[in-house]
Parts: C-alpha cells; structure tokens; sequence
C-alpha cells in the first residue's frame, strides 16, 4: 500500500524531493549553473544564452522558483534572477547528507554495507 499522505514524510525529505525535481530536467541544471557564476541575470539574458524559446525559458524559470532554488525580481521592463543562496546551502547539506546513508549490497550470500 502506497503512502499518499505527506504529513508521514519529514520536512527534510519533502525539500529533497522538491529540489530534486527542479534539477531533473539538463536546461535547468545548465540554468542554475549559468546563474551560479553571476550576481543576478536579466530574462533577456538567459534567453539569449540557451537559445530556447522564451515560454520554455520561462517554464524552467518558473520551476526553479517553485522549488526555491532562484529568486526573481521585476524592475519593469526586467526580469532579473539569482540563486536563492539560503536554499542552496539546504540543497547542498540535503544532498549531502542523503547521499551518504549506509546501503546494503548483497552479494553471494554475503552482505557488504557501504558506509
């Protein structure tokens, strides 16, 4: 029986989940990748960089935002967007701390745990 309700699942696991659903599509890793390097980015800029549609750039945008991954600002006629630095860290220790649980490997008859 599948657990639907979410209130069964940590806050912890819950921000893995969303932040790795934000990462899981190459244009917004690139994204993330090209807006680590710079204080903040206009659209325009972004745009011109990946050479996508605006409503695909938009799109992707629109899902790092929801995942608290970006930040952006409207300062008409801008749009400018920049890494949500506080998010980042949560991301980075979650991940972190996610990659290194102990697993069980069995092999042959005997078990091996990495640690």
């Amino acid at each position: 029986m599948a657990i639907r309700d979410k209130s069964y699942y940590s806050e912890d696991d819950i921000k893995i989940a969303r932040f790795a659903k934000a990462l899981g599509h190459p244009v917004r890793i690139a994204i993330l990748r090209h807006l680590a390097s710079l204080e903040t980015c206009r659209f325009t800029e972004i745009s011109n960089e990946f050479h996508l549609a605006n409503s695909t750039i938009s799109q992707h945008l629109a899902e790092l935002k929801k995942a608290g991954l970006i930040q952006g600002s409207i300062d008409p006629p801008k749009l400018q967007y920049c890494i949500n630095f506080e998010n980042w860290v949560l991301l980075r220790k979650h991940f972190k701390d996610f990659a290194q649980i102990n697993i069980v490997k069995y092999e042959k008859d005997k078990e091996i745990v990495f640690r």
